[in-house]
């Protein structure tokens, strides 16, 4: 028998504890129909699997194929903003289905190959140092504003070519952005000016690039449109995608990483006893049990039966990475971080086709920056009585703030 379950999913307690929530469905009703939402809720670790890899059954074009009016509702006079701003969206890689898809990730995918990405880590190692001296200095931070943000950002960016004074600007641009995808009110017009800035920022650097090429990522996503690969649509579409992604995921695993040590300081003694050796274990282990993306959307292209229900031609189903990381059916006592656990077949960055392009830099800097706190810091506190809060998004598992102390 199924629980009364409140289908508000920007619900405060929801927001603040996605995995009973989605926990629930996940043991009551594994695939749900969300009445609010419109859409289907899909939590099992096998099934949002399956779902990933049948591209075939379920598009990720659903900003172009979406059909379902905003949710929260917005008022009458955003409604065609609502609609210019999801068609911005839609030129993305992300929302691509092959083989348009497979195309579009062949321009990016040698830039991120695990060679490639290498040359990075001595900046990355470097950046560390330099903002893990900056905090020692002041005997506390804030993790997410003075070191879990400004390091994948500051990367993202060298990569882009984009310049140093610039890249506060991105970041305010792609809160406004991310903060869109809340149930605030205002949120479309929101979105809407951090897309249209973004694109407005982005548009000369593209023409100077187009003049000008330089070997930085830019460079490879405008070479596209000379080469006919990408419209310009497109490289605008990911160049923000680039931008955005490229340093949101890190941030997220560095502050829900470090969090998830304070509350089980016995793991942080596993990582300090060999910080080399754990961390590439405590990385993953950070990534299921508080992934930095919630949840991925995709569209049924026709009928489907799945779990003993059928999603219809056309219905958009949400599966949730927090859920499927913690199934039971896959993962041993799943509510407890242990970064012992090996092998972790989390999926905090998909599975199938549309595995996230940006694993191996994501996974570079968490790697690096475990190592970097384990050998520095005896002991991690939090520096606050408050309780922390978290973005109010159903995409995104992002703190606002997480101010510490050390030993």
């Amino acid at each position: 028998m199924v629980t009364a379950i409140n289908d508000n999913m920007f619900a405060p307690e929801v927001i603040a504890d996605p995995y009973t929530y989605y926990g629930q469905l996940r043991e009551e009703d594994p695939i749900h129909w969300n009445e609010l939402f419109r859409q289907w809720v899909i939590t099992r670790h096998d099934d949002l699997v399956w779902i990933a890899r049948h591209n075939e059954l379920f598009s990720s074009a659903v900003l172009a194929k979406d059909t379902r009016e905003a949710f929260p509702p917005i008022d009458e006079e955003d409604v065609e903003l609502f609609r210019h701003v999801r068609a911005l969206g839609s030129h993305s890689i992300i929302q691509q289905d092959r083989p348009e898809h497979v195309d579009m990730r062949m321009v990016l995918h040698g830039y991120f190959n695990p060679k490639s990405m290498e040359k990075w880590r001595p900046m990355i190692q470097s950046a560390i140092k330099f903002l893990l001296d900056q905090a020692e200095e002041k005997g506390e931070m804030d993790v997410m504003q003075d070191f879990a943000t400004p390091l994948p950002l500051l990367v993202i960016a060298s990569m882009m070519g984009v310049p140093e004074e610039d890249r506060p600007y991105i970041r305010d641009l792609s809160k406004k952005i991310l903060l869109g995808g809340a149930a605030s009110a205002g949120r479309t017009k929101l979105q809407a000016q951090g897309n249209i800035e973004m694109r407005e920022y982005l548009d000369p650097l593209i023409e100077e690039r187009l003049a000008n090429p330089t070997d930085d990522l830019l460079s490879i996503v405008v070479n596209a449109e000379k080469t006919g690969q990408y419209t310009r649509d497109q490289v605008l579409g990911n160049a923000v995608l680039l931008l955005i992604a490229g340093h949101e995921t890190t941030l997220n695993l560095v502050c829900n990483g470090t969090l998830a040590f304070i509350n089980n300081p016995e793991q942080w003694e596993l990582l300090r006893a060999d910080p080399a050796g754990m961390a590439r274990k405590a990385m993953e282990e950070s990534l299921r049990y508080d992934p930095p993306v919630k949840g991925i959307q995709r569209i049924a292209t026709e009928d489907v039966e799945i779990g003993g229900k059928v999603i219809r031609e056309g219905e958009v189903t949400r599966w949730m990475i927090s859920s499927a990381n913690r199934d039971p059916r896959v993962f041993d006592d799943p509510d407890t971080f242990d970064i012992n656990r090996w092998p972790n077949r989390h999926v905090a960055f998909g599975s199938g086709t549309h595995h996230c392009l940006g694993v191996n830099l994501a996974k570079m800097e968490g790697l690096e920056v475990f190592k970097a706190l384990g050998e520095r810091f005896e002991s991690l506190h939090l520096n606050t009585n408050e309780d922390l809060e978290y973005w109010p998004t159903i995409g995104f598992r992002s703190l606002f703030t997480l101010p510490i102390t050390w030993n």
